[in-house]
């Protein structure tokens, strides 16, 4: 008995903290308990963090993001007593504002999504999609497992604090949990901590001083969850409906994500109609004191072809020049604003981090204590920042910023202002906490951005001088030019997007210099240039499209369903089709005009001006409006969308029939596939190289000369791009077979011939080494898909299995062929992730195992 209530007590929680997700859980723990490490405990499957403060009972937990989902009913229904409603699984009435003048029922036909007291909404049919517009919402649970545990905890607590990221998304996240905390303590405190950085200080300062939940914020936060539903779910279904099938049949469309695609497709079309101007340029080269430097014709753009050849004809012989002028004149740079999110995620992305990743990265330096939170807005860091304790922090922790930081603290501690003031959160920055050298790959190379962004903004402005050369050749007018960072001043911590120094040697006038290789150029004006993600960002900002939270997911979005592809950004014929068509039957779904006045509206629940319900229906009436000209223009645009689909799954012309050759998707395997579209007359296919990116070559690259078969341009995960024909049969495709050595399971059983050779498929293209004796001993190996095979006469001293070498990009790389090799579970994890990787390589290493085990046992069996 006294061991029973023991437990009682020790399961006792005063204080039940709430955090976003599980890491979050377990920083706060770490940060808040009075002495030694939180306790690691489980509450079913979930994993939870138990600890001490000032001597009361602590427990946290991570919810894994939204643990309710917005979701429409199954139906709605009509009579005449109660009008439009819904029915909830739990058997609660749900009323739905439908408009008087959509049809009720009974209806004139019962085939679905017409029912007999009502509209089936749960198919996708375009007859329901009117009514779909104005259904009802209800919050399904997502996390069940979480909720279960959440109220476990609950029922055991005398307060409960939500922790969850400060923002519109995090508020509704901690909303959703209270509400499931009061289902089971109704009565039960509920306070909130908000805190700008998984810091020691900064969560200290928030439990400190707790606040009330802001319901506004969370209402706001959950009108953007419903009209974003309402507006994707309605368009979504509606574009696919026009055109069902062909490659991949459902087309994603979006209250956010559809003005996005409308500037990339307006930009191309910009592109499409530039209609270029002829130019010429005379430049060459100059020399002095052994230094070479580029010179031009003062003329930067002659448009007169006759003028250009006229000034060329003076110079094109000559070979020295006098300087007549020598001008300088330095320039001040001044030092960057702090990061926010959009800012950061265009210089990620012009150090060749997409804007998704960026997010990613940034989301876990934060959970990790390295910089502030990610999704902020603000350009002003808040008077109570310690910027000098930051300093001081990466100054120890970073020592190659150390000589930085020394120069930071020397001087006055004033950093450098934006236009965008908030008081949620400051500036994303460094903390100056945690151990940067534990970081690698994409997470040392943003956190080192930040860090650097940071001291920048305390730094002093960049001189650059500029010298510019006016040169005389042959009577004509030359100049050249050259600018030099002569005090670093910011730039020192901050070298992001400096040119190089373009040092002019020392000259007077009346000096002669040596000209050469001067040359006429004809040229032509360039188009507008295409988006880069980076800049897309900045653009949505510009436009009022999207949230900081939510930018980079919508572009992100964008390239899944195939509308977007490359970087700079390039539309698909797909994503062109669906702008045009929805532009000509429903064109303010397109712009971003009608997106801002809806986020505006939003903003108004958060500032509490305006109510939630008005919001929704406000943009449930938007759409309607709409969606009326969609229906009526459907089959033309499902018409637009297939012959676009077409265009873009073309990889070229079919060599049997001459029709087009697409990439199709298997029904059976859902693997890909190029096939004709002339099937089932023409029956040509090719296999699809596996694991990497394929898309069409242009021009005679396009067509083998070997068979007349298309050829592919193929982009392996980050490994350098090959080309090659569809054709496995093709005789740039073929590889002899060659013999890398002998069966070891035939040579045990006194079985001839088993000669292990290295074969490549004309069927499927795939290449590996199988027993002459294969039908009976079984004993095949896999090979890496490209890269010239080399046999050592070699075997592994682990199992036995031949050894070659493969030629790849990097270099030779020699390997066991036995993918179940034991030597190869030895070998330690590499890098400063070690101990993170090795779980992950034990996994795969037994299912590895698992899934060959069958076929060895079979060939021992036999043999």
């Amino acid at each position: 008995m006294a061991r029973r209530i023991a437990h009682i007590t020790k399961e006792r929680v005063v204080k039940l903290v709430v955090a976003e997700k599980n890491i979050a859980a377990q920083k706060i723990a770490q940060l808040l308990a009075d002495a030694g490490k939180p306790k690691n405990d489980k509450v079913y499957n979930t994993q939870v963090y138990r600890f001490t403060v000032d001597g009361e009972d602590w427990v946290s937990m991570g919810l894994a993001g939204h643990i309710l989902a917005p979701d429409f009913p199954d139906e709605i229904l009509f009579d005449k007593q109660n009008g439009w409603y819904s029915v909830s699984a739990e058997g609660e009435v749900l009323p739905a504002d439908v408009p008087d003048g959509l049809a009720r029922p009974p209806y004139d036909t019962k085939r679905k999504p017409f029912l007999a007291n009502g509209i089936s909404i749960k198919g996708w049919k375009v007859e329901s999609l009117p009514y779909l517009t104005w259904a009802p919402i209800v919050k399904l649970p997502a996390e069940k497992e979480i909720i279960r545990v959440l109220k476990n905890l609950a029922k055991k607590a005398d307060e409960v604090i939500i922790a969850t990221d400060f923002d519109r998304e995090g508020e509704l996240i901690g909303a959703d949990a209270l509400n499931m905390v009061r289902e089971v303590a109704p009565e039960l405190p509920a306070r909130r901590a908000r805190y700008s950085a998984l810091i020691k200080g900064e969560v200290t300062e928030a439990f400190n001083n707790l606040v009330e939940l802001d319901q506004d914020l969370a209402d706001a936060g959950e009108s953007r969850q419903y009209i974003d539903l309402i507006w994707g779910a309605v368009l979504t279904r509606y574009l696919t409906l026009a055109k069902f099938g062909g490659f991949g049949n459902v087309r994603s469309a979006g209250r956010v994500q559809t003005p996005t695609l409308a500037l990339v497709v307006e930009r191309e079309r910009e592109r499409m109609a530039f209609v270029p101007e002829d130019y010429w340029q005379i430049r060459g080269m100059g020399e002095a004191s052994g230094q070479e430097f580029k010179i031009a014709h003062t003329t930067v753009r002659f448009t007169d072809k006759a003028a250009a050849e006229a000034a060329f004809a003076h110079v094109s012989g000559a070979e020295t020049g006098t300087v007549t002028a020598v001008a300088k004149r330095s320039r001040k740079q001044q030092p960057p604003v702090p990061f926010n999110t959009t800012a950061l995620q265009a210089a990620a992305a012009a150090e060749g981090i997409s804007p998704a990743r960026t997010m990613r990265i940034a989301e876990s330096l934060y959970m990790s204590g390295f910089i502030s939170y990610p999704r902020v807005d603000n350009t002003v860091y808040p008077k109570t920042l310690d910027i000098e304790g930051i300093v001081k922090g990466l100054a120890s922790g970073t020592p190659a910023l150390a000589p930085v930081c020394k120069k930071v603290l020397a001087g006055p501690l004033t950093p450098t202002r934006g236009k965008v003031e908030t008081t949620d959160h400051p500036p994303i920055h460094p903390t100056g906490q945690g151990d940067p050298t534990t970081l690698d790959g994409g997470q040392l190379k943003l956190y080192n951005l930040i860090a650097r962004r940071f001291l920048a903004t305390l730094m002093g402005p960049a001189t650059i001088e500029n010298t510019k050369l006016s040169i005389d050749v042959a009577g004509e007018p030359f100049a050249a030019s050259g600018d030099v960072l002569v005090e670093a001043g910011f730039r020192e911590a901050y070298p992001y997007g400096l040119k190089r120094d373009e040092q002019l040697p020392a000259l007077a006038e009346g000096d002669v210099i040596d000209v050469r290789d001067i040359k006429l150029e004809a040229k032509q004006t360039e188009p507008p240039t295409r988006y880069s993600q980076g800049k897309l960002v900045q653009e949505m900002e510009k436009r009022g499209l999207g949230t900081k939270s939510t930018r980079a997911s919508i572009i992100e979005r964008l390239y899944a369903v195939r509308y977007l592809k490359n970087d700079p950004i390039e539309p698909s014929q797909l994503g062109i089709a669906i702008i045009d068509a929805l532009s000509q039957f429903a064109p303010r779904v397109t712009t971003p005009e009608m997106t801002a006045e809806l986020d505006a509206d939003m903003t108004m629940v958060a500032e509490g001006k305006d109510t939630q319900d008005h919001v929704v229906d406000h943009s449930r009436a938007l759409l309607a409006g709409m969606l009326d000209a969609l229906i009526e223009h459907k089959d033309d645009l499902g018409e637009a969308i297939s012959d676009a689909v077409t265009a873009d799954a073309r990889v070229g012309a079919c060599p049997k029939c001459g029709k087009d050759l697409v990439m199709k998707t298997s029904a059976k395997t859902r693997g890909s596939f190029i096939g004709c579209m002339g099937w089932p007359d023409c029956d040509v296919t090719y296999p699809v190289p596996s694991g990497v990116k394929v898309s069409p070559l242009e021009g005679e690259a396009a067509v083998c000369p070997e068979c007349g078969a298309p050829r592919i341009k193929c982009q392996p995960f980050r490994q350098k791009a090959y080309e090659q024909c569809v054709n496995p049969k093709c005789p740039t495709n073929y590889e002899p077979d060659l013999k890398v050595g002998e069966c070891a399971v035939c040579r045990e059983a006194g079985r001839a011939g088993g000669d292990l050779i290295a074969h490549k498929s004309e069927r499927t293209g795939k290449r590996f080494i199988r027993c002459a004796n294969y039908e009976e001993c079984g004993v095949s190996y896999p090979l890496p898909a490209r890269g010239k095979l080399e046999a050592t006469g070699e075997v592994c001293e682990h199992c036995g299995a031949p050894v070659v070498v493969v030629e790849t990009a990097r270099g030779p790389w020699r390997i066991c062929v036995n993918m179940d090799c034991p030597g190869k579970e030895k070998k330690p994890a590499r890098g400063k992730a070690a101990a993170k990787k090795a779980p992950a390589k034990k996994t795969a290493a037994k299912k590895t195992t698992a899934k060959k085990a069958p076929a060895k046992k079979a060939a021992t069996k036999k043999a």
